[in-house]
């Protein structure tokens, strides 16, 4: 009897064999409590928390993480997270989670080979700061960085969202100051001329300046040197207001007449000063700047940073408020927002089999990165720092 090299069971028909499931990962997340100065967000809810839960996540939270943002411990225990007081234990957790940056300190604490989502707010940023993570293999990514399917950076545009629409309700009560304000409501009222408002930059902050402005019956007037900018600007509020480019003599003319001037302009490293300590003198008395720019200088010459505590100075008859960080200011609802950004890519994360996989599948994620394993894989950071870099997709592919 001749051998035949397959077995009968092999030579019947067999079933189509259709692409393995992505093995599911379970992460463990740990959540410090925020040290740095004025900073009152966390990054997760208690619901977020209680979703990563029931996907079989764990989630080590460092007692009065929340209470800055009105979560308690409680809010989160019932949520399913476990809430410690022993600060090295969170940050021994495999994946930490942080809005701002880590400290020198902080990062002496995690683990070798610990992955790392947080704010990198690159212009407070120091090289030692890079080196130090380096030296502990960490993969770190930034919120910043992390892009959506559209192209636009979600946590970017959110803060920007709250900053603009906050700007405007922080004029408006600066205006009744009893000690130097104009007593005036920012509205407008039958028979009272509008509030007038100038606001320089037609990005998100601008944008959302204006509606929440134009909402309050404000007479708005925006300038930008792009076009595009103040075109996409006019569509997004569904009506047509005075946009111009900046020009001295326009812009002047509009300073002078105004009771509020946002500030709202970016540049690559250091905004642009459009407004000159002369032109600020020919504002009205008790006029009110709100430089929203003044994390990266401020647009205005007179602009001085300010803290939540003490947000307001006086300048040439004018008020400034000149707190960087805006969004603190609103820390729940500014919580909210960036646990609703985060809490999908970290499900995301797991679904795909952890933050290797995920990368590889989602282009959007892999730009947050900005350290792969202790290698500096951000062409900007390089350059600015002086390190040098790879570029992430020969490692990652």
């Amino acid at each position: 009897m001749a051998l035949t090299p397959f077995t009968k069971q092999q030579l019947l028909p067999q079933e189509e064999k259709l692409e393995i499931a992505r093995h599911k990962s379970e992460l463990f997340i740990g959540i410090p409590k925020e040290t740095s100065f004025q900073e009152r967000r966390i990054c997760l809810t208690p619901d977020a928390v209680n979703s990563l839960i029931s996907h079989g996540h764990r989630i080590l939270l460092e007692s009065g993480a929340g209470l800055s943002s009105s979560y308690s411990d409680k809010e989160y225990s019932d949520a399913g997270a476990e809430i410690t007081n022993d600060t090295k234990k969170v940050f021994s957790c495999p994946i930490l989670l942080k809005v701002e940056p880590l400290t020198i300190e902080e990062i002496e604490l995690i683990n070798r080979e610990a992955i790392v989502i947080s704010a990198i707010q690159l212009k407070t940023r120091k090289a030692d700061y890079f080196q130090a993570l380096k030296k502990k293999k960490v993969t770190a990514l930034a919120f910043e960085y992390i892009k959506d399917e559209d192209g636009s950076y979600p946590a970017v545009k959110s803060l920007s969202e709250i900053a603009g629409t906050a700007s405007i309700l922080i004029a408006a009560e600066l205006m009744i100051n009893n000690q130097f304000g104009k007593g005036l409501l920012f509205g407008n009222i039958t028979g009272v001329p509008p509030t007038d408002v100038v606001i320089l930059g037609a990005g998100t902050v601008g944008e959302f300046a204006a509606k929440t402005a134009l909402g309050l019956g404000a007479n708005v007037k925006v300038f930008d040197n792009s076009i595009t900018k103040l075109r996409r600007l006019q569509n997004n509020l569904n009506q047509r207001i005075f946009t111009s480019t900046i020009h001295q003599k326009s812009l002047l003319k509009a300073l002078r007449r105004c009771d509020v001037a946002i500030g709202a302009m970016r540049g690559k490293e250091r905004c642009p000063v459009v407004v000159t300590e002369t032109m600020v003198e020919h504002m009205k008395k008790g006029a009110v700047i709100v430089d929203v720019s003044i994390d990266t200088g401020g647009c205005f010459e007179t602009s001085e940073v300010t803290t939540h505590e003490k947000p307001t100075f006086i300048k040439n008859n004018v008020i400034h408020y000149c707190v960087p960080n805006i969004p603190s200011r609103y820390s729940k609802t500014a919580s909210l927002s960036l646990s609703n950004i985060i809490t999908p890519f970290l499900i995301q994360i797991a679904d795909d089999g952890g933050l290797e996989s995920a990368i590889r599948i989602d282009k959007g994620l892999k730009n947050g990165v900005y350290l792969y394993h202790g290698i500096l894989t951000n062409k900007a950071i390089g350059e600015w720092f002086n390190i040098p870099d790879s570029d992430i997709n020969l490692i990652v592919f």
